[in-house]
């Protein structure tokens, strides 16, 4: 038995509103999700698992028409999904009276339930959200049939105000798999060779901080043995760029650098640039300069000001510069102690001056 576990599609979702380049991200995330689609089929998917978050927020009618579209491409693939946190089962939800094609089952009870796939010897447990926050338990006491077969548990949460979760005990519930959603990174909690708990993580990156490799995860149980994969299908990612910062260095030669690093990594994904190294004291970086690079989120400036510390209190013993040198010796600074102590150091010199 073959199938692909999804979760936290995020349809509709419009990541990176504020900056200019992020024009069209929503419209890759539902391309993103046809192509799983297309891919489910090419590769003769048995079943189809969404754990929850399919769409960002509540569904409009045409955005269920379309997705029912997508699902009625791999007739021969069976699909099981439920509503999470973000597109949860609110009173007149399009969601609740929507007919679904006849692979397709949509777990909306607020309670646990389960579908038995008999052609694929499955059968998959699992509820909806009937609201954005849960702090119960409700997995605590899930326990599968003792039918012979593959019994999977949809699931959707891991955080305090979303459904709470015993990792440790849910994997030893007896699930032959956990499909876990919520969580955007994706992880494998617990592996066996007969059993497997894991999150697939987003399938495109959301939020900034989500780096690393997004897609979904792709599994086959055959003579009693599981195996996992994690697929990658994002168009984009967040990295992280670090720049190494010499005292010579001007602005345009950390433009350049930064271009040439930006290209290098690929322009399509989305960057937090990090400048770490010197820089001569009283050098300020033009950071919104650095915003216009490309796909860049976060400029974080790093550096710290070249010059010696033993040297600066001996020339100016006795005087404000110099006390003020004394108050941050004899102790390791953090990095604000290091940004207030160069920024006073500028100061006091510049006045000085």
């Amino acid at each position: 038995m073959r199938f692909i576990h999804l979760a936290d599609v995020h349809l509709g979702a419009k990541p990176d509103q504020r900056y200019s380049w992020s024009t069209g991200r929503d419209q890759e995330i539902w391309e993103t999700f046809r192509q799983v689609i297309e891919q489910a089929g090419r590769r003769q998917a048995d079943l189809l698992l969404i754990a929850g978050d399919l769409f960002h927020g509540q569904p409009l009618l045409r955005e269920l028409k379309e997705v029912n579209y997508l699902f009625s491409t791999i007739q021969d693939t069976e699909v099981v999904l439920i509503a999470g946190n973000h597109d949860y089962l609110r009173k007149n939800s399009a969601y609740c009276d929507f007919v679904w094609n006849k692979n397709v089952h949509f777990l909306k009870k607020t309670s646990m339930q389960r579908v038995e796939l008999s052609r694929i010897h499955t059968y998959v447990y699992g509820f909806s959200y009937d609201c954005q926050q849960i702090t119960e338990e409700r997995y605590a006491k899930a326990i599968p049939g003792q039918e012979e077969g593959f019994h999977i548990l949809l699931a959707h949460g891991g955080d305090g105000q979303h459904i709470p979760i015993q990792y440790g005990a849910l994997a030893q519930a007896g699930f032959s798999y956990v499909a876990l959603g919520h969580i955007h990174q994706p992880q494998i909690l617990s592996r066996t060779q007969k059993t497997a708990m894991a999150y697939s993580g987003s399938l495109e990156p959301i939020e900034k901080h989500e780096e690393g490799k997004h897609g979904y995860i792709w599994g086959e149980w055959k003579d009693q043995s599981l195996k996992l994969e994690l697929v990658a299908a994002a168009r984009r990612a967040y990295e992280t760029l670090t720049f190494p910062i010499q005292p010579n260095m001007g602005q345009y030669e950390i433009e350049n650098g930064l271009q040439e690093l930006i290209e290098k990594s690929g322009e399509e994904n989305m960057y937090h640039l990090s400048l770490e190294g010197e820089k001569e004291l009283g050098q300020r970086i033009d950071k919104k300069r650095l915003y216009a690079l490309g796909r860049v989120v976060d400029v974080w400036d790093r550096t710290h000001a070249a010059y010696d510390l033993q040297e600066l209190r001996r020339r100016y013993e006795g005087t404000l510069i110099g006390e003020y040198i004394r108050h941050f010796q004899g102790h390791p600074l953090s990095a604000t102690e290091q940004k207030a102590l160069d920024y006073g150091l500028q100061a006091l010199l510049e006045t000085k001056e």
